[in-house]
């Protein structure tokens, strides 16, 4: 294939990473990268980088299984793990939800009352309309990719304004110690030696590894698949065929990664270093909430910049908030089998997470809401491992990810007096290389590690601030 043949090619495959990447940029990233650049200055870029590669390993590894099988992560722990443990999976991942939503209805309803005046439980009651979005635009089920492609563009839309939004804010802000910036993505002892760095690192490792993100890549793989296997043979198979996999694996790893580095790592960096450069060191800026960063910004920088902010959070807020019901979605039809109409379902796993926001929000108020995204964001680490440990088991496990390379003859190749036929060559096994495989639990232990050395300092009574 020559160079344009392979770009045209690619150009067909963007969309899932640049929706995969809106779950590593909502409004509870805006809270924790905040708070690690107002008290760590650029310390913290480190976890920020690094987080985004434990991201792009564990998204291969999502992409892959969904490829593989035809089933994304919930759908092959039904198929895969007993009853119990599922469950269990089940609730953890339900919880992960409520605690992703969290942050993206109190960041679109902030967004709101500072832009629009429009009060904190009115707008968290908006925030239910973005269920219309996907009920319109998102039908994954057909074989035809119009209305996929058309959602993909909406949401790269939301995402592309959001990246509009931190590179004028970039333009706004002045960077003296550049050194220091730049050092900032080096390892630093500042995680290690102190309790509420590594809680704030557990943080962001929270908000940009979500758990949801997990399952939502694993799905958003097979609407391609599907196409190619209707095109080629005029149904869709179970599990999608040789041709399909090859068609489409090695480009969807691709437009993955790009994705996440272009759009997740530097928006989660920006978020940072803007904080960093002009809150670092401000009396009240350790403690602030979304509304106080945006007092700060407005006083510290212009008002135009505090706007930009609010203008970010609502877009970021806006697509977050889609992508984590389409995530509530896949969880509940994939552990559950419920067999109710789409939209049925989407509203119902929308209310689940919405719910409870509701309820927080009411309760404690804009400044109670906002003291606890930072531990919502842990919650979310904590869990990661649980919901990672599935994934990397069957991706390194041979019978489930070995696949029949035949030869599919499509209904042009067939005549009246010859069938549609097969012949099978033996076996694919994609299960993950051995260096795979010890990357994907170096990162597995790594965050299990980090997450029980926060828990036993704060049992030990170490000073951090929950």
């Amino acid at each position: 294939m020559s160079v344009m043949e392979v770009l045209g090619k690619f150009a067909r495959f963007i969309g899932p990473g640049i929706l995969i990447s809106v779950a590593y940029m909502d409004p509870g990233n805006y809270s924790t990268s905040v708070s690690g650049g107002a008290q760590f200055q650029y310390q913290l870029l480190f976890v920020v980088l690094i987080s985004n590669i434990f991201a792009v390993v564990l998204q291969c590894l999502c992409v892959k299984l969904g490829t593989i099988t035809g089933r994304d992560l919930a759908e092959n722990c039904r198929r895969h793990l007993p009853h119990k443990l599922n469950v269990a999976i089940f609730l953890f991942s339900e919880i992960a939800i409520i605690a992703t939503d969290l942050a993206e209805v109190v960041g679109t309803a902030v967004a709101l009352r500072i832009l629009f005046n429009i009060p904190l439980l009115w707008g968290v009651g908006l925030t239910i309309l973005d269920v219309l979005a996907i009920l319109i635009f998102y039908k994954p089920e057909t074989q035809s990719m119009k209305q996929v492609r058309l959602f993909e563009m909406f949401v790269t839309t939301l995402v592309a304004a959001t990246v509009v939004c931190f590179i004028l804010e970039l333009f706004k802000i002045s960077v003296p110690d550049k050194l220091g910036l730049f050092k900032g993505y080096l390892p630093s002892k500042v995680i290690l030696e102190n309790n509420q760095a590594m809680y704030i690192s557990l943080g962001i490792l929270g908000a940009t590894v979500m758990p949801h993100s997990l399952f939502l890549g694993s799905s958003l793989v097979k609407p391609r698949l599907n196409e190619y296997d209707f095109k080629h043979f005029g149904k869709v198979h179970a599990k999608p065929s040789f041709a399909a996999i090859k068609y489409t694996l090695s480009y969807s790893y691709a437009e993955l990664i790009i994705s996440l580095f272009l759009i997740a790592t530097f928006v989660n960096s920006a978020i940072l270093i803007v904080a960093a450069a002009t809150l670092h060191g401000q009396p009240d800026a350790e403690d602030a909430d979304l509304t106080s960063i945006f007092n700060l910004l407005s006083y510290y920088i212009s008002p135009a910049a505090g706007l930009i902010f609010a203008l970010a959070m609502l877009f970021s807020g806006q697509s977050a908030g889609v992508i984590c019901t389409m995530a509530g979605q896949i969880v509940s039809e994939g552990f559950l089998q419920w067999t109710l109409k789409p939209w049925i379902t989407r509203f119902v796993t929308r209310l689940i997470a919405i719910v409870p926001c509701f309820f927080v929000a009411a309760v404690f108020g804009e400044k109670g809401v906002s003291s606890i995204l930072n531990l919502s964001q842990v919650v979310l680490s904590m869990i990661l491992p649980i919901v990672s440990a599935p994934l990397i088991y069957f991706t390194c496990n041979s019978k489930i990810m070995s696949v029949a390379e035949v030869r599919q003859r499509s209904p042009h190749e067939a005549t009246e007096t010859t069938a549609l036929t097969t012949r099978s060559t033996g076996k694919i096994n994609y299960a993950n290389s051995r260096w795979l495989a010890i990357t994907s639990i170096l990162v597995w232990v790594t965050i299990s590690a980090l997450n029980c050395y926060l828990v036993g300092s704060y049992l030990s009574g170490a000073d951090v601030h929950f």
